[in-house]
């Protein structure tokens, strides 16, 4: 179906939706919702797999119409902003819509959830949990962030979730470390969902958080579920956290054309928007809703005795919901006290002002890059100016005040680059001085010099690496912030397959602050001729 007729069907559903709303106030979730799988309690989990049912599938007479909501890579975004997407008190309000207007719907989350804000860290995912709870979700595959807070945690917290977290590659001791799948069925339609997550978690969390844990191939535990799920199903959808990226190891797309049978694949981890969706060689369906809650991904399917079509697309932002936005604002009060914990002091004002880190080194900037070091032990660190947000004033440094410092919920990554990229880096950096640039670079165990009389592009002279002349050949391990990483502010010599991944940026910097007797000085890592 033209993607214009499928918009035009969610505008009348979100009409009817409105009128139900008028009528019949407080329309209740679906009864089709499954019941979320009971999970052990105890600090070390016992794997669990759900029993499908051996009976085949009923013929369906009549077309059901099944909508399916999907999210991925929040990144615990749950409250609006600027560039944080529309928040979860709007993302209720748009699936109430959809509830109202079919109750045949479902909400399915493929991963990185419960970490990378404040509101989610300093409780660890819980808070994320409440929230996700209230929505209702139905489904969740996990992403490798949500295994930063350790394996023995991310069981707890799918113990907590009232719908199931489901991955079919995570194997703990030769077993399943979660439920590989789940069966609903609705108004006859029997469905079949499997959860899948990339096998590069291995080393995109910290290696100690899945230490007792195998992510096996993901396009062999696909085939094991359509080989167990076929016969006995309608529809089979695996929510994948894995991605479109030409670096990852397995793509979706990889797993797709490989493995016939899939209906349906919900992707995550590559933080692609797929408006409308795009098809394997084998005929399955990829769609992903980007990042951040800046979209909420929709499906509609329409079967009777056999898949009549699959169509997909984004939708944007609306009013929020008032339950669930007195929820999370609850949870950011209740953590102000936590937001006010001294964590270091200084004697000295902080620097952080927009022109200043925009334009030069500051000691905030400093402070930021060896704290970068501090957790990597990378040879030299990178990060932008435009990054860091506000000083910070003498006397007690608290959590709120290196949150405000570092508001992005950005997280370290290492990778390497040559000599040659790591000039290119630095030259794009520095290409607008003496003009303001969010990319201009605060650097560690680097030193340079900026030439003003040379034109952008070749002004950096006197490179040297720990007090030594960089050669174009030489290889560095670099620690930077995941939004370098991917290209941002230009800096796309630094996508160069991610080595390993590390704590948020605010948090590394609260640990390095209590290694210190006092703040670094600015120490002329970057001079101006």
């Amino acid at each position: 179906m033209n993607r214009h007729v499928v918009k035009s069907i969610t505008l009348v559903m979100v009409l009817v939706a409105l009128l139900c709303s008028f009528i019949f106030a407080g329309c209740a979730t679906p009864t089709s919702t499954p019941e979320p799988t009971e999970k052990p309690a105890s600090a070390t989990p016992e794997p669990v797999e759900t029993t499908a049912s051996t009976e085949a599938p009923k013929p369906v007479a009549d077309p059901v119409v099944i909508d399916i909501l999907h999210t991925n890579d929040v990144h615990a975004r749950a409250i609006e902003g600027k560039y944080d997407g529309m928040g979860y008190a709007k993302l209720a309000t748009l699936v109430e819509r959809f509830r109202a207007a079919n109750p045949n719907t479902l909400l399915i989350d493929a991963g990185d959830t419960f970490h990378g804000k404040t509101l989610a860290t300093l409780e660890e995912g819980e808070s994320i949990v409440e929230i996700m709870n209230l929505i209702g979700y139905d489904y969740m595959a996990p992403g490798n962030h949500d295994f930063n807070y350790g394996a023995d945690k991310l069981f707890e917290l799918a113990g907590m979730a009232e719908f199931p977290i489901i991955s079919a590659n995570v194997v703990r001791d030769g077993d399943l470390f979660l439920p590989a799948y789940e069966i609903t069925e609705i108004e006859g339609v029997k469905i079949g969902l499997f959860g899948l997550t990339s096998e590069e978690t291995a080393y995109k969390t910290h290696p100690d958080n899945v230490a007792d844990i195998t992510f096996t191939n993901s396009i062999e535990a696909a085939q094991k579920m359509v080989d167990k799920l076929s016969g006995e199903v309608d529809i089979i959808i695996c929510i994948g956290h894995i991605g479109t990226d030409a670096s990852t190891l397995i793509t979706s797309e990889m797993i797709c054309d490989a493995v016939s049978g899939i209906d349906l694949f919900i992707d995550g981890h590559s933080h692609t928007e797929l408006d409308g969706g795009i098809v394997s060689q084998t005929g399955t369906v990829i769609v992903s809703a980007g990042e951040y809650l800046q979209n909420l991904g929709h499906v509609r399917l329409t079967y009777a005795d056999g898949m009549v079509s699959i169509e997909a697309e984004l939708i944007e932002r609306v009013l929020p919901n008032g339950d669930v936005e007195d929820l999370i604002d609850g949870i950011a009060d209740a953590q102000a006290e936590i937001l006010g914990e001294v964590v270091g002091s200084t004697d000295v004002t902080l620097d952080g002002e927009r022109d200043d880190v925009r334009t030069g080194e500051t000691n905030l900037g400093n402070l930021i890059v060896d704290a970068m070091i501090y957790e990597t032990g990378a040879d030299i660190a990178l990060t932008n100016g435009g990054g860091i947000r506000a000083s910070i004033d003498p006397g007690d440094i608290t959590i709120g005040d290196i949150i405000t410092v570092l508001p992005f919920g950005n997280y370290i990554v290492t990778t390497t680059v040559t000599g040659a990229q790591l000039k290119e880096a630095l030259e794009l950096g520095t290409s607008s001085y003496p003009e303001t640039m969010g990319a201009f670079p605060h650097v560690a165990n680097i030193t340079f010099t900026i030439n003003t009389a040379n034109a952008a592009g070749s002004r950096v002279e006197d490179l040297m690496v720990k007090g030594v002349a960089v050669a174009d050949t030489d290889v560095f391990v670099i620690a930077t912030n995941d939004f370098m990483y991917a290209g941002g502010d230009g800096y796309e010599m630094l996508t160069n397959g991610i080595e390993n991944e590390f704590a948020a940026l605010d948090e590394a910097v609260i640990e390095y602050l209590a290694t210190l007797d006092a703040v670094p000085e600015v120490v002329g890592k970057i001079t101006i001729k």
